[in-house]
């Protein structure tokens, strides 16, 4: 009788209330945050995003992001594997998101049933809610982030995967989820509506526009990076420079230097000169496509989110110099030409990807890749478990029984055919242990590489 009352208590709270989530505070050094979600969370994008950037901008607070999705996951199975996956990671932070798979997908076919499919829906994931809030209340000791999911794509132009009505059932449930920050007091963070704004932005200008994918489902590089950016932002972060420094060339007087220390100002008549020295390091952005069957690249995203300007300065600003052209070399090498005028208004270093800071960064950028592919493995072991040994009751039992079992169903099952090498991988405890040295070794590796160095720059007028 209480759920049949549900649907209509989130009604009337959406129309009633104004709800007011505690606000996001950034992480800190020796955190362990553990993302728990679905297939966007397990394809480990958006969190290695926002792990890069506290990696490259704050390089002494070192801290630990670990991917906690399971492709496929709703509400209820989250609850599931609570304890002996995400908790067993012993978060300080806990980010939880549900909603794109508790919304339903091919029951909107059938359009004179769309408002009991939303119905059902939504009370269905708010009941494995209660149970996952009914654990994490016992849990002081733990950050809670309620995240929001990334929107379904509905008003794209596409034919496919096109289910009427779903969307409005995802902003329900999205309701649900700020209202439980707000009754639970954790933080609350809202991807779905500034992504949806972003969506309808761009499709007035090219209605196949999306800032998820060709299935309307999972973003692509691009979509996991607004995600990032909205991610930080809300954790108010933006306006944090990698450096912002001001030289008087002729005084060779220092006027500002913000996250960076800068000494050895000189002109010996042939060229200016100093010795820089950043507190971090400007955020590298990958040019390649991540996500299967999607063809977004990271660089995209730039287009359509102010994160250069608001998470990626590294300003340098000479002012004046005599008239001319100069050369900007950073360590004897070559970076690019700029006018007394351009240098006098100030040069963003951190989009130039020839920078041996920005060299730097990418090497970062491929050591968390590397750890986000083994990473994958683990969380393919853990979907073989709780999507196929579990219901065999099997679950976390790496004998040769469940090993059998998985075998004997490679060709009625390809999502499990698919992750059975990991499986197997991951079962036997040595190779186990080796996967998990290595990316101790990999975090290790990361930690070292991302401390900012020393640099000489000069400015030649040729």
């Amino acid at each position: 009788m209480i759920m049949k009352k549900v649907f209509l208590i989130w009604i009337l709270l959406i129309i009633c209330r104004i709800s007011y989530a505690q606000s996001v505070q950034p992480f800190k050094k020796g955190d362990r945050v553990v993302f728990a979600g679905n297939s966007i969370t397990e394809a480990g994008l958006y969190e290695n995003y926002i792990w890069l950037y506290y990696i490259t901008h704050f390089p002494e607070a070192r801290l630990q992001v670990f991917n906690g999705g399971i492709g496929g996951d709703v509400a209820g199975q989250i609850y599931d594997r609570l304890q002996k996956d995400l908790l067993a990671k012993d978060p300080s932070v806990l980010v939880l998101t549900f909603g794109m798979n508790d919304s339903k997908y091919f029951e909107y076919r059938d359009t004179t049933k769309t408002i009991q499919v939303t119905k059902q829906a939504v009370d269905t994931s708010y009941a494995s809610f209660l149970k996952i809030e009914e654990v994490l209340r016992n849990r002081s000791a733990i950050r809670k982030i309620m995240m929001s999911s990334s929107p379904y794509d509905e008003t794209m132009r596409n034919k496919d995967n096109y289910f009427k009505g779903k969307s409005h059932t995802l902003d329900l449930i999205t309701a649900f989820q700020k209202d439980a920050a707000v009754r639970n007091n954790w933080e609350y963070i809202d991807l779905l509506h500034p992504m949806l704004a972003i969506t309808h932005r761009e499709q007035m200008k090219k209605p196949d526009f999306t800032i998820t994918g060709p299935d309307r489902i999972h973003p692509g590089s691009a979509g996991h990076f607004v995600m990032a950016y909205l991610f930080l932002k809300d954790q108010g972060l933006a306006g944090k420079p990698v450096a912002d420094i001001r030289i008087l060339a002729k005084q060779k007087k220092l006027v500002k230097a913000l996250n960076a220390k800068i000494t050895h100002i000189q002109d010996d008549g042939k060229g200016f000169s100093f010795r820089y020295l950043a507190k971090s390091l400007p955020y590298p952005i990958d040019t390649l496509p991540r996500v299967w069957q999607n063809a977004q690249i990271q660089r995209d995203a730039l287009n359509l989110i102010p994160f250069t300007k608001e998470f990626n300065q590294e300003v340098m600003a000479v002012d004046g110099l005599d008239a001319g052209n100069y050369a900007l070399k950073i360590d004897e090498k070559f970076i690019h030409t700029y006018s007394a005028d351009e240098l006098a208004k100030g040069i963003n270093l951190a989009e130039m990807t020839q920078t041996p800071q920005y060299q730097q960064s990418l090497r970062i950028m491929e050591l968390n890749r590397k750890h986000r592919e083994l990473e994958g493995k683990f969380r393919n072991y853990y979907w073989v478990n709780y999507n196929f040994l579990k219901e065999k009751g099997l679950l976390l039992n790496d004998s040769e029984v469940a090993r059998d079992t998985i075998m004997n169903h490679q060709e009625d099952n390809g999502w499990l055919k698919a992750k059975t090498a990991d499986y197997e991988q991951i079962r036997v405890s040595s190779s186990r242990k080796q996967l998990e040295q290595e990316m101790q070794a990999l975090r290790d590796e990361i930690y070292r590489v991302n401390k900012p160095m020393e640099h000489r720059i000069t400015l030649t007028l040729l």
